[in-house]
């Protein structure tokens, strides 16, 4: 007897295991094929959803056959921590394994109508852009000055529940205009009580959702550029005349604001580099300027010599070294310029064009110097005469 109830216990664990492998495979190759949806869906991920959340909306919008199956799979794979919020585009037939990816890589998100407001150097835009499907790319509806008449467009998005939204920071903005901007966006809310230290906001594009506080925007700007810094600043160059990362801080700063050339941040970096280790003033007007304006707005004229002359801690014409403090929020290129500087004897530059993007020219000498400023005063010289 108890022979028999031991061969039909083994043969019911055998057919138990059995079917656990089968439903194993099976489980498997729902998670690695096709999947049934039959055109593409841009899918909402709000900042703070639940993998759970999200695969039942997945079901419910039939892109997933079944959304336990899912969450196995994406937890079974260690993806069920790196939900990422944004609104991802959904290929049709896309599988759950491609889901799974889609929706934990990260970058900007794919779908959707999005409304970025860019805060540039000397005012703030909001654009609406819209996927075009046939290439994959947003388009452009309208764009307009943030804090100016608002055109219906705008308004339309404004009211949909799948709108998304980014604020796009460029580099050398400085910390009130970022403030600014945030403020007169009307789809954050809060206030922020106020304005952060100059250059503890990194430059960047930064999604939120409506509704989201100012602050919070804020405080991710700042928790960006401390992780840049300091990650830079343990890659820095040996010898270079900085003692700390807030002064590498200061000098990418003024890098920023000297140069809007991507490809001399190296170059402008020299010439201070240089300048600092020679014990020679660093003679740059983007330091006068923010002395007057304290970053707020633009000087809108140029400098005047009692200006120039006068002593004030930004004056790096009268005073020794760098300023007190960042004259901007300066982008990560121009962090790294700060402590990798190039290696020239360059200690001299004036700008090469009345084009500020056509760059600078850069010498080694006073009397080369000379001859390029003097070069420079020409070209003045003759637009005057237009």
């Amino acid at each position: 007897m108890w022979r028999n109830i031991a061969s039909n216990f083994l043969t019911l664990l055998v057919v138990i295991v059995f079917l656990l492998g089968g439903a194993i495979l099976w489980g498997q190759n729902q998670y690695s094929s096709a999947g049934p949806l039959e055109e593409p869906i841009c899918l909402q991920v709000p900042r703070g959803s639940s993998m759970r959340g999200i695969s039942e909306n997945l079901a419910e919008q039939g892109a997933v056959s079944n959304g336990s199956i899912f969450r196995i799979g994406v937890d079974y794979a260690d993806k069920t921590q790196l939900l990422k919020a944004g609104s991802w585009l959904i290929p049709e037939g896309s599988s759950m394994n491609e889901i799974a990816d889609i929706i934990t890589r990260g970058g900007a998100s794919t779908c959707g109508t999005e409304v970025v407001y860019r805060v540039g150097v000397n005012s703030a835009q909001a654009e609406v852009r819209e996927l075009d499907p046939s290439t994959n790319r947003f388009v452009e509806r309208v764009a307009f000055a943030v804090g100016e008449d608002v055109p219906a467009d705008y308004t339309e998005v404004r009211e949909q529940a799948d709108t998304r939204y980014r604020v796009a920071v460029a580099e050398g903005v400085t910390s009130w205009q970022i403030v600014n901007a945030l403020n007169s966006i009307d789809a954050l809310e809060g206030e922020v009580a106020e304005v952060p230290p100059e250059g503890s906001l990194a430059p960047d594009s930064y999604e939120f959702s409506s509704g989201d506080d100012r602050a919070s925007v804020i405080q991710r700007m700042r928790d960006a550029q401390d992780a840049i810094l300091a990650e830079i600043w343990e890659e820095r160059d040996e010898g270079i005349p900085l003692t700390e990362p807030y002064e590498a801080l200061i000098l990418a700063s003024i890098i920023e604001k000297e140069t809007g050339v991507a490809e001399e941040r190296g170059q402008v970096a020299s010439v201070f580099t240089n300048r600092l280790r020679q014990g020679m003033r660093l003679q740059t007007d983007p330091t006068v300027i923010y002395g007057i304006t304290n970053g707020e707005g633009v000087l809108g004229r140029g400098l005047r010599q009692s200006e120039l002359r006068r002593a004030t801690p930004y004056n790096t014409y009268v005073i020794e070294g760098l300023p007190p403090t960042p004259i901007a929020n300066p982008g990560r290129d121009s962090i790294e310029a700060a402590v990798k500087p190039l290696e020239t004897d360059y200690i001299f530059f004036v700008a090469k064009t009345l084009n500020p993007r056509d760059g600078h020219l850069f010498a080694e000498t006073l009397e080369e110097h000379n001859q390029n400023v003097a070069a420079y005063r020409a070209l003045e010289r003759a637009q005057d005469d237009q």
